[in-house]
């Protein structure tokens, strides 16, 4: 079993890399393969809405790490997000990457185990935190959970590994993760989907 672990900050070994470490060894503990994936700091496209990738089942902007990210996602058993906050949200670059990762691959996670972790200086946590898990709750994705919400506090790495409960936190969460994987690997089917899948729009407008 593997778990990607994406580092969505521009920071290769910051504050949000810290927090993902210590998820990662608490699932290796159990044997549970990790793989660290950063999204780097060049530029990355929004979704323009062009609706290719209903035709190609990949976004058609190859430019960016966009569909590379996709791929691997949908290689491991589980995801680890993480994110620093920016303004009481995730870094725009990683939303704009999961935006379109999560659109092309709708139904293509069902039923992975995520998680997300963030970090922050002070405040913001918990609403960065709430928008991350919507990309996992709409792709119909067991959200692993832990004893508090996933945040590490510190604005420099040497603060979050300061960060006693922060770090409690993360293992905690790993360990959910772990138990889940296995779980699942020696348990029953995933349940069976409703088709066709109904959408309500009102094109009527009643």
């Amino acid at each position: 079993m593997k778990v990607l672990m994406v580092n969505g900050s521009p920071n290769r070994e910051g504050c949000t890399f810290t927090a993902l470490s210590e998820v990662a060894s608490a699932l290796e503990k159990h044997g549970v393969e990790t793989e660290f994936y950063h999204i780097g700091t060049k530029p990355v496209r929004g979704c323009t809405g062009c609706l290719k990738c209903r035709e190609t089942g990949k976004c058609v902007f190859d430019d960016d790490n966009c569909n590379e990210l996709a791929a691997k996602i949908l290689a491991a058993d589980g995801v680890v997000v993480g994110s620093p906050v920016y303004f009481s949200g995730p870094n725009g670059a990683l939303c704009a990457l999961l935006d379109r990762v999560f659109y092309f691959s709708m139904g293509k996670f069902s039923h992975k185990p995520a998680a997300c972790v963030v970090s922050c200086r002070r405040g913001g946590a918990s609403a960065a935190f709430d928008r991350l898990n919507k990309y996992f709750t709409i792709a119909q994705m067991p959200v692993v959970s832990s004893q508090y919400w996933n945040s590490v506090h510190g604005f420099t790495a040497d603060d979050v590994r300061r960060d006693l409960e922060g770090l409690q936190i993360m293992r905690t969460l790993g360990n959910n993760m772990a138990w889940l994987l296995k779980n699942i690997s020696e348990g029953s089917p995933p349940p069976a989907q409703e088709k066709p899948r109904q959408f309500t729009s009102f094109p009527d407008g009643k």
